[in-house]
């Protein structure tokens, strides 16, 4: 944990804040933490900047709380990703949190299995716990939106040229495509397939909503390492 995030729950007045869940275990443990202790810390959607603590009783924490700096930059991105295997998606909500990536969008297509979208890993309370812990890893405090988009067809036809417009926009998949462009600042909307890659509709259908096909060269990657690896490629991290 790089970053103490605080909610307005924790608060008991204006700057003292008392936390007594993991975070206490966390700083007791790992910062092993005394009064007096400083300790790095942001308000979820706000503020970073630092915590004295000044009181440790039983399973609670007390700390004095003084924010002041703003969170840093988001990646002006909008990332697409075909639904994965469950078992992926903890580790891409942490890595799009930690890489600074504020929109996510999860869609269906031909090769996401149906029993996917019934995973308990896509509740709003699972998502946010997997958010945060990206947040703290990042030293971040805005959460990244997330939604859930379960027809193919008309999010392709009837949304996504709008969100391509004026950016840069890309799918990546090993066929067909010329190599992952030179990082920049610029506002892109990247769209990353399921395990197997797109079928040919699919690209099709994305490629006529305005994203040009890129790859990463000759080795196939899973999509928990393309996700990092595309972010890294595109933007100046």
């Amino acid at each position: 944990m790089n970053l103490l995030l605080l909610t307005a729950q924790d608060f008991i007045n204006p700057t003292t804040a008392m936390v007594c869940d993991r975070r206490y275990t966390h700083l007791m443990e790992i910062h092993k933490v005394s009064p007096g202790s400083q300790v790095r810390v942001g308000l979820i959607n706000g503020l970073q900047g630092d915590a004295i603590v000044s009181v440790i009783d039983g399973q609670r924490i007390e700390l004095s709380v003084h924010v002041d700096q703003p969170a840093p930059p988001p990646l002006p991105l909008t990332l697409v990703v075909a639904l994965p295997r469950p078992k992926m998606l903890k580790r891409i909500f942490q890595t799009i949190a930690t890489m600074g990536v504020k929109e996510l969008i999860l869609i269906n297509s031909y090769r996401v299995e149906k029993s996917y979208w019934q995973t308990p890993w896509l509740t709003e309370e699972k998502i946010n716990e997997q958010l945060i812990l990206g947040l703290e890893q990042g030293v971040d405090t805005t959460l990244p939106s997330v939604r859930l988009i379960k027809r193919f067809k008309p999010f392709v036809e009837d949304e996504l040229p709008g969100l391509c417009q004026g950016k840069r926009a890309l799918v990546a998949h090993p066929k067909q495509a010329v190599p992952c462009p030179q990082a920049s600042n610029q506002e892109t909307v990247l769209v990353i397939g399921p395990e197997g890659g797109f079928i040919d509709y699919e690209i099709d259908k994305l490629n006529q909503a305005g994203c040009k096909t890129i790859h990463l060269g000759p080795r196939i990657l899973r999509v928990e390492t393309a996700v990092p690896v595309l972010l890294a490629k595109l933007f100046n991290l």
